[in-house]
């Protein structure tokens, strides 16, 4: 593996366990695609730090399950946010 790489891996895997973020925002702040912050995780850092492997397996379990509810609170807020704009009175200039 390439040191580019590795690196990228390991900081991505602590910005991970550290934050308890998911794989999107790991992705966003390190500009790259999640799909590539997928396959290091799952792929790649097994391979360098299994310790670490498993930290960052339990934060994407974790995710795993929790993700319809962070889409149905963001369904929620979406619709709450459009009822408010609807309902608010026009601001006088």
């Amino acid at each position: 593996m390439q040191d580019h790489i590795r690196e990228r891996v390991l900081k991505i895997a602590a910005y991970l366990v550290q934050y308890n973020c998911t794989v999107r925002q790991a992705a966003s702040v390190f500009k790259v695609s999640k799909s590539t912050v997928h396959k290091d995780m799952t792929e790649r850092l097994p391979r360098l730090d299994e310790e670490l492997a498993t930290k960052v397996r339990q934060v994407l379990d974790q995710n795993k399950a929790e993700r319809h509810l962070r889409g149905g609170e963001a369904t929620r807020r979406k619709y709450q946010e459009r009822r408010q704009r609807r309902i608010s009175p026009p601001v006088a200039e």
